[in-house]
């Protein structure tokens, strides 16, 4: 199983638009748009999780690709580095 970075999302997208992007490419078994947690507003990227070669194929035609104006970058997610959490006041 491959974790997708989709990035420069419009800020419309949601799960279920992200879902349909990446169906034609195969079998989608997970969505998250990431959301900004004080305005609930998304953040413009996400991820997708696909079986390994589904998940190339999607990168290849996804990529680049103009969705209402903004050009999608999609790509292998890597792994989050960890940064010391900050405090809010």
């Amino acid at each position: 199983m491959s974790k997708i970075y989709a990035g420069n999302l419009p800020f419309s997208v949601d799960e279920d638009n992200l879902r349909v992007m990446f169906t034609p490419f195969g079998a989608v078994e997970d969505v998250t748009v990431i959301r900004d947690r004080d305005t609930g507003r998304s953040r413009g990227f996400g991820f997708v999780q696909m079986p390994d070669a589904d998940a190339q194929t999607a990168i290849e035609g996804l990529n680049g690709q103009d969705v209402d104006g903004r050009t999608l970058r999609i790509s292998e997610a890597r792994p989050r580095e960890q940064r010391p959490r900050q405090q809010r006041w």
